[in-house]
Order: structure tokens, then sequence, then C-alpha cells
């Protein structure tokens, strides 16, 4: 639920492949240039407690580069980064990623960024305007990625099987 200090933007999608392989290209930094059109580069260790160093650069936006700090690590499960750590009560985001295993085998995607502090209640439509499109666009990409990465294992699968 939202309060006057914080906005929430919550986005989502389902992708046909198992929660791991979902983990693969997720966390795979060094491949987001060839398909991620929301950070164009990447790099870190991602593991809790290390910094990321993200160059963010959706269409028609402002180029910045992060180092949020990862918070939450959980293979196949959870990916939570805080946004830019430094500017407490200020301004402040959390950016989580959920993955589920639904009954038929495929996964449930939760991307969502927690914004918070002081100096959201003047921001928050801007928030909504600059947040919606290029993470609804990062969801369809990375669906495209994962069941492409399926598509060719079952191929090299059926080519070895035969």
């Amino acid at each position: 639920m939202n309060s006057i200090f914080k906005k929430e933007i919550h986005t989502e999608i389902d992708i046909d492949a198992r929660p791991d392989a979902v983990w693969d290209v997720l966390v795979d930094l060094a491949s987001y240039p060839d398909w991620n059109p929301m950070v164009k580069k990447a790099s870190g260790e991602v593991r809790v407690g290390e910094r990321l160093r993200l160059h963010y650069e959706p269409e028609g936006q402002k180029k910045r580069t992060f180092k949020p700090l990862l918070l939450v690590v959980e293979p196949g499960r959870e990916l939570r980064w805080q946004g830019q750590p430094g500017m407490r009560l200020l301004f402040e985001s959390e950016h989580i990623y959920i993955l589920k295993e639904t009954p038929e085998g495929k996964t449930h995607l939760d991307h969502d960024m927690i914004f918070y502090g002081l100096l959201i209640p003047p921001v928050k439509r801007l928030i909504e305007k600059a947040s919606r499109k290029p993470f609804n666009d990062l969801n369809r990409a990375m669906k495209e990625r994962v069941e492409g990465k399926n598509e060719e294992r079952e191929s090299l699968r059926r080519g070895f099987c035969s």
C-alpha cells in the first residue's frame, strides 16, 4: 500500500521456463547488453552485501550509472537491491525481482520498485511515468531471452538424442 512518502511500481509477467533458467539470465550481468533495454551494461558480483555497477539507459531518458547494494540473493527465488544508498530519509529505492514457480513448471516474475523518503510526494507522478514502461519493456525482453535460450537447449537436446 502506498503512503504519502512511498511509491510502489509493480509489474509482472509469466515466462515459459523454470525459475532457475530465469535466474540464470537475470544474474548474467555480462549479457545485459545483448537483451536488456533498461540496463545497457552491468558488472559486479551477485552476492549479498556487494555493489553492482549498472548503466541505466532506458529509451528517451537520461543515462545514469547506479551502484546498488545487494540486499537479497536467493538463487531461483529473489534478487533485491537498494537503489543508491546514501540519501537516507530523503530519497531511496529498492528494486525487487521475485520468481515463483507455477504448477505448470513455468515462472511468474514479480518485478517491483519501491521508492520512499521525504522527497517522494512531489515526484510520484514522474516516478510512475518514468518507470512503468521501461519495467514492462525489460520484462518482455527477459521473457524473450529466457524462452529463446530454452528453445536452444531443447534443440540441442533433441539433436543429441536422435
